[in-house]
């Protein structure tokens, strides 16, 4: 049996091969032509040929996306919706680790010269000048799924962690909590240091102070364990916003394992709303940053890039939202 072709796709779907090539390559299309090539596609049992391809424009039909951990749920799900936009465009998508050293971020960016990926999507944990240089300098489109000054001269997409530590705030003082504390993750990387003004901010407007602050060694469970022992060594909060959703489960054990009920004693809200937040007990109020919408940004404008080197850089921010579960009165 003759493998489908871009040509038997087109016929199946009636429109031009031209259009099936616009589709597959995410290039702008409209609604009905990509649903018609998509049904095509299926149909068929098309595959794209990406070494012929590769040959034929000098790609390798190959993207990477780097994060800091893989095992973070955010990532996950940033990762998962990546992956659904570049491979309806015919791309395969390979995941790294860069760790939480801001020279492993700078020698993947650096090593994109091998040319092993048509582009990057990169989610920084730190940022200092020597990335921001090799991102500028890379000889591959690079997307940043995180902040980056505007110097940078790159494609971002980023969440507004403020304004979602301020939703996180209001909750909590409309349920009548006023002694809130505040467990970050390492002050010195990029959200540690947006969630941390995002929480003073908040509460200064609201004409509070914290009732206490730590700061975990990382953002993970171990490490959200640790710093709630340290939390409540001191006077008991009535609420903690832990920085993401791994803290905030590692204080909800360490409250456990000393015998205080949550919502009851302490309320808890946690960032990221991934899927550890609905699996938690009790289930988790956290703040949804949108990473799966960060993902389909940053792969979309990827895809641009890749196209057309030639437009300004866009910076996109998406807006959080906040969703309430038992871990809040």
């Amino acid at each position: 049996m003759s493998r489908p072709t871009i040509a038997g796709v087109a016929r199946a779907a009636g429109v031009s091969v031209a259009s099936v090539s616009r589709v597959l390559n995410g290039l702008p299309a409209t609604a009905e032509m990509v649903e018609r090539v998509q049904r095509a596609v299926e149909e068929l049992g098309y595959v794209p040929d990406s070494r012929a391809r590769s040959l034929k424009v000098g790609r390798t039909f190959q993207l990477t996306l780097a994060v800091a951990d893989v095992g973070n749920p955010v990532y996950v799900t940033m990762m998962r919706a990546v992956e659904e936009v570049v491979s309806a465009a015919g791309y395969r998508l390979v995941v790294t680790t860069t760790g939480p050293d801001v020279v492993d971020e700078v020698a993947l960016v650096r090593g994109m010269a091998r040319g092993y990926a048509d582009g990057l999507v990169i989610s920084p944990l730190r940022v200092d000048d020597d990335l921001i240089k090799s991102i500028r300098e890379c000889d591959v489109p690079v997307v940043v799924a995180g902040n980056v000054p505007a110097k940078a001269g790159v494609d971002t997409v980023r969440a507004n962690s403020p304004k979602g530590m301020l939703l996180a705030v209001e909750h909590l003082l409309a349920k009548g909590r006023r002694r809130i504390a505040f467990m970050n993750g390492p002050v010195d990387t990029v959200p540690g240091g947006a969630r941390a003004k995002g929480f003073a901010d908040a509460l200064k407007a609201n004409g509070l102070q914290p009732i206490a602050m730590v700061e975990a060694t990382d953002f993970t469970f171990p490490a959200g364990r640790a710093a709630a022992a340290e939390l409540l060594g001191g006077e008991l909060p009535d609420a903690v916003i832990a920085a993401n959703d791994l803290l905030a489960v590692g204080l909800m054990h360490e409250l456990a394992g000393r015998g205080l009920v949550v919502p009851d004693d302490v309320a808890v809200v946690g960032m990221d709303d991934s899927a550890l937040a609905e699996q938690s007990f009790p289930p988790l109020t956290s703040v949804n940053l949108g990473s799966a919408e960060r993902g389909r940004r940053a792969a979309e404008l990827l895809l641009a890039r890749i196209e057309d080197d030639s437009h300004p850089p866009r910076r996109i921010v998406v807006q959080p939202t906040l969703s309430v579960r038992r871990s809040t009165p």
